[in-house]
């Protein structure tokens, strides 16, 4: 799954958000008023990958998926992750309302440990993978 992470510049902002969420909660969670109809595809090994600055950047494993109400007894979907963020390469992703299915071979690389998060534009970072410059 992929979804804009909105309000965030960095990864770090999306850190803070979601750990001001866990002052109060066990883990991070995101509600949006659909349900994912492959709801258990997600939750075998699925993750959210998010959308910062035009650009996939981090991804979250998702561990729980739960039908819940809103104030106004509004049905909705609240997503549950793992708090662990992981690094991904930049990978362009243009603007988008809500969240889209990502097949698992369109999704970007985790970074290895050790490995740096250069955050230069993405269509930058295509250019030199495609020239071979990394």
């Amino acid at each position: 799954m992929v979804k804009l992470s909105v309000g965030s510049d960095t990864v770090e902002d999306l850190a803070d958000w979601q750990a001001r969420q866990m002052q109060r909660l066990d883990n991070p969670v995101h509600h949006t008023r659909m349900s994912p109809k492959r709801a258990e595809e997600m939750l075998d090994g699925g993750s959210i990958y998010w959308v910062i600055r035009r650009a996939i950047r981090v991804r979250q494993s998702i561990i729980d998926i739960r039908a819940i109400a809103d104030d106004e007894g509004r049905a909705m979907c609240e997503l549950v992750f793992d708090p662990n963020l992981v690094r991904t390469y930049a990978q362009a992703k243009r603007p988008f309302q809500g969240w889209r299915y990502l097949k698992p071979a369109d999704a970007p690389r985790d970074l290895k440990t050790g490995d740096v998060a250069l955050d230069i534009p993405p269509d930058l970072d295509a250019a030199l993978k495609q020239a071979g410059v990394w």
